[in-house]
C-alpha cells in the first residue's frame, strides 16, 4: 500500500463525507430507519457511505472493502482491507449531541496500522501520518489541502489519578463496576470513536468497553491511538485487540495509554 496516497484519500473522502453529514444534520428534520440488529440508521449513514465507498474503489480497487452498511456481503479471505464505519455514532446523531464521527482504516494481517477519524460537528480530525504517527489537524479541514498538524501522544498518568472516557449511549453498570477498581480523577462521557481520540492525544487515559461492538466502530480509532502509543487489548485476557474475524463482532476491550497498569475482569 501507497501510505502517502492512501492518506491523501482518506483524509479527502472523511471531510467530504463530514459535510454531508453536516448538510443533513443541520436539517430541521430528516429520516431515521431501524436495521435488522436494532440499531438505527439515517440518510446521513448511506450518503457518507456510498460517497466513502466510490472514493475507495475508484482509488483502490484491488483492496477489498468492508463498511457497515455493506457489511452482509463481505467475506474476509483477504490479509489487508480497507474497513469503514461512515458514521459512527448514530445515536448521538439523532439526538444532536455532536459526538459522532467518519471512521476509515486500512487493516494488515489482523492489525489496523493506519486510521482516520473526523468528527465534524466537534471540528476534530485526527489521523496517522504516512509514517504511522497520529497527528491532529487544526484550521479549516479543506478536502483539498492538509492545515496544520501537531503530533498527538498518549500521556502516561504516571502517580495521577485516571482520567477515563467511556460510552455516553451504552454504558452500564458492569462499565461502571470496572471503572470503579481504579483510583479516578475524573470521568467523562463521549459517544463514537472520539473516545479512542481522546486517549490518543492525551485527555484521557482508559476507556474500557464491556458492550458490543463491531470491527468497523473500532478499527479507525484504534490505529490513531496505536500511533499515539496507546493500545486496545481485549478484555478477558488483556491480549491485543485483533481485525479479520468471522462476523466481524469484537470482544469487550479497553483502550488505554501507556503506563496505566490494567485491573484484570473480576473472576466469575
Amino acid at each position: 500500500m501507497d501510505f502517502d496516497r492512501l492518506l491523501d484519500v482518506t483524509r479527502r473522502l472523511a471531510i467530504e463525507a463530514g459535510a454531508a453529514i453536516m448538510e443533513i444534520y443541520d436539517r430541521p428534520d430528516f429520516d431515521v430507519r431501524t436495521k435488522s440488529d436494532d440499531s438505527p440508521v439515517t440518510e446521513a449513514d448511506e450518503a457518507a457511505d456510498a460517497l466513502i465507498s466510490a472514493g475507495l474503489r475508484a482509488a483502490f480497487p484491488d483492496t477489498l472493502l468492508v463498511t457497515e452498511e455493506q457489511a452482509d456481503s463481505h467475506d474476509l479471505s483477504a490479509a489487508t482491507f480497507l474497513i469503514v464505519d461512515p458514521l459512527d455514532g448514530t445515536k448521538e446523531f439523532v439526538q444532536r449531541r455532536g459526538d459522532f464521527t467518519v471512521n476509515i482504516a486500512y487493516v494488515a494481517n489482523g492489525v489496523p496500522v493506519r486510521g482516520i477519524v473526523y468528527a465534524p460537528a466537534r471540528g476534530r480530525l485526527f489521523y496517522t501520518d504516512a509514517a504511522g504517527r497520529a497527528v491532529e489537524e487544526f484550521g479549516a479541514h479543506d478536502p483539498a489541502a492538509a492545515g496544520e498538524t501537531r503530533p498527538i501522544s498518549a500521556r502516561d498518568p504516571g502517580d495521577d489519578a485516571l482520567l477515563v472516557v467511556a460510552s455516553k449511549s451504552h454504558r452500564d453498570q458492569a462499565t461502571d463496576d470496572y471503572i470503579g477498581r481504579y483510583d479516578v480523577a475524573d470521568l467523562v462521557s463521549a459517544g463514537s470513536s472520539l473516545k479512542f481520540c481522546l486517549v490518543a492525544c492525551g485527555e484521557a487515559h482508559l476507556y474500557p468497553r464491556l458492550g458490543r461492538t463491531m470491527e468497523w466502530d473500532t478499527a479507525a480509532g484504534h490505529a490513531v491511538l496505536a500511533g499515539a502509543g496507546g493500545r486496545v487489548v481485549r478484555f478477558d485476557d488483556l491480549d491485543p485487540l485483533g481485525y479479520g474475524k468471522e462476523g466481524f463482532a469484537n470482544p469487550f476491550f479497553i483502550a488505554h495509554a501507556p503506563g496505566v497498569s490494567l485491573k484484570r475482569p473480576a473472576s466469575r
